[in-house]
């Protein structure tokens, strides 16, 4: 009998015959090397692995029931090594979901936490029930459904985008249509955002960078504060590295979960605008000793986990649990999962949360040269993906300019937010800080390079962001001294008390004229910064038309109002919307600020930061005014590519002088004059 698989979308002959039968079922030892469940023609592959347990039961459920009707434990002649791997004949994939359950020591002082009644999500599910509708709590257990894997990609090529030359757009799927005033057909949903790709696209970005994506449990600590259904909302407790979350989509998709999502990016990718996921492989969804056990720890709790030497967890990430992602079955579970996100839904690029914990040892130690950041910069199927670390992380580690494998990883600049943030706003001992900054934070990543994919050096190691999902929105940033986070429930102590912001004159909303009017400069200012800033540009859905988040500066919980998009925001603010749209368009006809070019005709540095006399190339310490210059030649348009870019965070005109062009040429001002709307 011979079979044909699909196996990273190539099908291969298996010649498979039943060799024995358990509970009925026709059976023979599996394919070892496949993790997860995989569809046969004529049955299902099954294969998991456990180092510490003992046993293993496969339990197979009718859709939706919460009793397996039938339980096949895995023979010993199915296991080599510590992995089960059983074929199983006759299942039909659109009938039954599936589980397992795993014997073992149970001693939590010694990390072993197993117990054989406990069913088990499989950790490589391709799809996961039970939570198909948002905020609808789980009742039951986790069960996981086979994936029929039938998207057909065509010939579309992987995009050779280099990092520096993304304008990036951090957006939450749920909050970005989920408001009515969206006007999409299915709000909340991937396909919801699919219908926003031509507003998208007229805006001009070309990089989104989706929120976490893969299965998460939102009512996990669900509460109610002053009226309201809190959730957590944000999505970054994972219950599935490999599964899409199921109540992200429109429609019902059985045993083809994820086919909605790998419309909406083939849609992006068509419309020239790459993907970027957002993944949490610091911790989980289970928690700490008192959270739940539905699939890591009941498999193996030690690897799985950093765990003190009573058995405690270590909690670098400040959600109860750390991933212990040095060891050597979670690197590899890392990897694969990276590997199927890259192959099986074309994705461009992630973002790491809390990425200095990739570098910790299995005892939460740091590492000079931690293994799973090597193999993911050297994997030949992640070449072209974009890596990006959130260079921090919640046990004090903070590697900004120093995150190891460097060369081939961009970060998160957290300095560029913190000292632009302060210099625009008026702290002029931020100076020296914010130039070293927009000029391409030169004193943490180097200048230009030819080490290991050189590309990714320099100009291209760094992300540059004033705003993004944990903190203020940009009409926040210069609305609000303080945050106002008292509709989380926890007496407004949560969220960073470091926002450099300042509300213009008042706190939070107002109808003063002038208090709007500089508000909105102030954006403008923001805007035009960014994207006259060497490096990656990234900012928050919603910033480019003043959407607010009432100075909640950590909406984690918040599924509400107060986190979706209000679309409304956008014909009132239709002005600023348009200076965004100036500004990235600026951006992308001037090369020199996203890259080196040849030098430049008439002789100017190919960067430099000015005084206020430009032919002063050194800046006073606490300068409020100064600027920053690029230029090379422009081989495509045949002239020099010059952009001078000068900064006054004065209360009052300030008089500067431009360089002398050695050759003949002019200096021309590059400004739009946008009123503010009427309010």
């Amino acid at each position: 009998m011979k079979f044909y698989s699909h196996r990273a979308n190539l099908d291969f002959p298996i010649s498979v015959s039943p060799m024995g039968e358990i509970k009925g079922y026709p059976v023979r030892p599996g394919m070892f090397d496949m993790n997860g469940a995989t569809a046969l023609p004529s049955g299902v592959n099954f294969t998991v692995h456990t180092h510490y347990g003992t046993s293993c039961e496969l339990l197979l459920f009718k859709r939706g029931e919460d009793e397996p009707y039938a339980v096949l434990p895995f023979p010993e002649a199915y296991k080599i090594g510590d992995v089960y791997s059983m074929i199983v004949f006759g299942l039909n994939i659109e009938e039954f979901e599936y589980a397992y359950r795993i014997d073992g020591p149970y001693d939590p002082k010694k990390g072993m936490m197993f117990d054989k009644k406990k069913v088990l999500l499989d950790p490589y599910a391709r799809a996961v029930t039970g939570q198909k509708v948002w905020g609808e709590k789980l009742q039951s257990n986790y069960h996981a459904r086979v994936v029929k894997d039938v998207f057909d990609w065509g010939d579309m090529p992987q995009s050779k985008r280099e990092m520096s030359d993304l304008i990036i757009y951090e957006l939450h799927v749920r909050g970005f249509t989920q408001h009515p005033s969206s006007g999409v057909e299915h709000r909340g949903t991937f396909a919801g955002l699919q219908e926003k790709i031509p507003y998208l696209k007229k805006l001009g970005i070309n990089a989104v960078e989706l929120m976490p994506i893969f299965e998460f449990d939102e009512t996990m600590n669900v509460r109610e504060v002053n009226g309201n259904r809190l959730l957590e909302y944000w999505g970054y407790n994972t219950v599935g590295f490999f599964a899409p979350n199921t109540s992200y989509t429109a429609s019902k998709e059985h045993n083809q979960e994820g086919t909605e999502l790998k419309e909406l990016i083939r849609e992006l990718h068509k419309n020239g605008i790459e993907v970027i996921l957002d993944v949490v492989f610091n911790h989980t969804a289970e928690g700490n000793d008192r959270g739940p056990t539905f699939s890591f720890k009941g498999f193996d709790n030690k690897i799985y986990y950093m765990l003190t030497p009573d058995g405690n967890y270590y909690n670098f990430s400040g959600c109860g649990n750390t991933l212990n992602c040095n060891h050597p079955i979670v690197q590899q579970m890392i990897l694969e999962c990276l590997r199927y996100w890259t192959v099986s839904y074309r994705v461009d690029g992630f973002r790491f949360d809390l990425a200095s914990i990739l570098g910790r040892n299995t005892d939460g130690s740091p590492m000079n040269n931690p293994p799973l950041l090597k193999s993911l910069a050297y994997d030949p199927v992640l070449a072209n993906v974009k890596l990006i670390a959130e260079a921090w992380d919640a046990g004090g580690m903070y590697q900004v300019g120093s995150f190891p494998a460097s060369r081939r990883w961009a970060e998160w600049n957290g300095r560029y937010r913190d000292a632009v943030r302060g210099f625009l706003k008026g702290d002029n001992w931020e100076a020296w800080g914010a130039a070293w900054s927009i000029s391409g934070s030169g004193d943490l990543y180097g200048g230009y390079s030819s080490d290991y994919q050189g590309s990714y050096a320099g100009y291209n190691s760094c992300v540059n962001f004033l705003t993004c999902h944990d903190g203020f929105t940009m009409y926040d940033l210069y609305s609000y001294n303080e945050k106002h986070n008292w509709n989380n429930g926890w007496n407004n102590t949560d969220g960073s008390d470091n926002n450099r912001s300042w509300n213009c004159g008042e706190e939070g909303e107002t109808g003063n004229y002038e208090v709007l009017s500089l508000r909105y400069r102030m954006i403008r200012n923001a805007c035009a910064v960014l994207m006259c800033s060497r490096g990656t540009p990234m900012f928050l859905a919603g910033d480019e038309f003043g959407n607010t988040q009432y100075g909640n500066n950590n909406c984690y919980c918040q599924d509400n109002e107060i986190s979706w998009l209000d679309w409304n925001m956008l014909e009132k603010n239709r002005e600023l919307f348009e200076f965004f749209r100036f500004m990235i368009e600026y951006r992308l006809k001037h090369p020199i600020i996203r890259k080196k070019l040849p030098d430049a005709v008439c002789g100017m540095e190919p960067i430099h930061t000015h005084d206020i006399n430009a032919e002063k190339t050194s800046i006073p310490e606490n300068a409020r005014t100064f600027a920053v210059s690029f230029a090379g030649y422009d081989a495509e348009k045949g002239r020099d590519d010059l952009v001078y870019v000068a900064v006054n965070t004065y209360w009052e005109d300030v008089k500067i002088t431009l360089p002398s062009l050695k050759t003949n040429g002019a200096w021309s001002v590059s400004y739009t004059h946008l009123t503010l709307p009427t309010t």
